[in-house]
C-alpha cells in the first residue's frame, strides 16, 4: 500500500506548457507507471492542443471530466499559482500538489479559507512533491534514489527529503511513500496529517520526520506521536541559523521569543518518544536502529 498516490492515480499537470511543467511531466512519465498515470494538461490558452500526446484542456473541470484525472500537480508561475490551487480544489480533486515556490503569503490566505470544508488535500506549495517508489512520481524529486520498502518519509525540506531517502536506500531500506510538504507559512498538509496516514498504512513500519526551524508544527506532531503513533519515528530538525539580515530555510524569519528553534523542537520530540538525531548524515542509520 501507499499514501496519497499509487499506480492507479491519474494526474493532470497545471502549467504543462511552461518549461518547468514540460520537463518534470516528462521525467515523471518516464518513472515506473508514469506513462499511464499522466493523462492531461491544463492551460486556458492552449485547450485542444497536446504535449507529447497528453491532451491539454482549458480548465481543471474539463480535464477531470474528459480523462478521469483525480490529482493535479501545479507548475504555474507564482503570481497565478494560488488561483490554480483554488481551481483544482473547486473541481473536487482528491489531491493537489503545488510545486511552485515564491507564492506571496497573502495570495495563499484566500485559498486556505476556501479549502475549509472541502475534501481535497493540498501538498505544498514550495515542495518537491510526492512519490510512491516503483509506482508513481509526482514532482521534482530524483526518482532513481528511491526504492520500494517499509519506511515513510515526511519532510519540510526538499533537499533533506532526498538526503534521507538516499541514506535509506544505501542501507537497503526502501520507502513506502515520501511526502515533501514544503515549508511556506501558509500551506496544506502538515507533519501531523501525514503521520496519521503512515500510522494507518499497514505497509509502513517506521517513519522519518524532517522539520525546520520556525513555527510549531513539529511540536504538535510530536505530542500526537506520543499518544497515538504505533510505529517508531525518527526526527531531525534543520536548524541553520541565519546571519543578520539574511533568511535561511523556509521558516527562518518566524522564530521569536526562543520558540521555533531547532533545540526546542528536538527537546519536545525527544520528550515525546521520537528518536532524534542532530546529525543529518545519521538519519538513515538512526532509522535502521529503531526497526524491529
Amino acid at each position: 500500500m501507499s499514501i496519497l498516490i499509487d499506480r492507479n492515480t491519474r494526474v493532470m499537470t497545471q502549467g504543462i506548457t511552461g518549461k518547468t511543467g514540460q520537463f518534470h511531466t516528462q521525467t515523471s512519465r518516464a518513472y515506473a507507471n508514469g506513462k499511464a498515470c499522466f493523462v492531461a494538461g491544463v492551460n486556458p490558452k492552449k485547450a485542444g492542443e497536446n504535449f507529447e500526446g497528453i491532451p491539454i484542456f482549458g480548465t481543471v473541470k474539463d480535464a477531470k471530466a474528459q480523462t478521469g484525472a483525480n490529482v493535479s500537480v501545479i507548475y504555474v508561475p507564482p503570481p497565478f499559482a494560488a488561483a490554480a490551487i483554488e481551481e483544482a480544489v473547486e473541481a473536487d480533486l482528491d489531491v493537489v500538489i503545488c510545486i511552485t515556490a515564491g507564492i506571496p503569503v497573502r495570495d495563499m490566505i484566500i485559498p486556505k479559507h476556501r479549502r475549509e470544508g472541502k475534501r481535497t488535500l493540498l501538498v505544498g506549495p514550495n515542495c518537491p512533491g510526492v512519490i510512491t517508489p516503483d509506482e508513481i512520481k509526482i514532482g521534482i524529486m530524483p526518482g532513481h534514489i528511491h526504492k520500494k520498502g517499509p519506511v515513510g518519509v515526511v519532510s519540510r525540506s526538499g533537499t533533506l527529503t532526498y538526503e534521507a531517502v538516499g541514506q535509506l536506500t544505501e542501507l537497503g531500506l526502501g520507502q513506502s511513500s515520501c511526502v515533501g510538504i514544503g515549508g511556506d507559512p501558509v500551506n496544506g498538509l502538515k507533519h501531523l496529517d501525514v503521520l496519521r496516514m503512515f500510522n494507518d498504512d499497514p505497509q509502513t513500519e517506521a517513519v522519518i520526520m524532517v522539520g525546520e526551524i520556525g513555527g510549531s508544527d513539529e511540536e504538535t506532531a510530536a505530542r500526537w506521536v506520543k499518544d497515538n503513533m504505533k510505529k517508531p519515528v525518527v526526527g531531525f530538525i534543520a536548524g541553520i541559523t541565519a546571519p543578520p539580515g539574511k533568511r535561511m530555510g523556509h521558516a527562518g524569519a518566524i522564530i521569536s521569543g526562543g520558540k521555533g528553534t531547532a533545540q526546542e523542537k528536538l527537546a519536545v520530540m525527544e520528550a515525546c518518544g521520537i528518536k532524534v538525531t542532530r546529525n543529518p548524515a545519521e538519519m538513515g542509520r538512526t532509522l535502521k536502529s529503531v526497526l524491529k
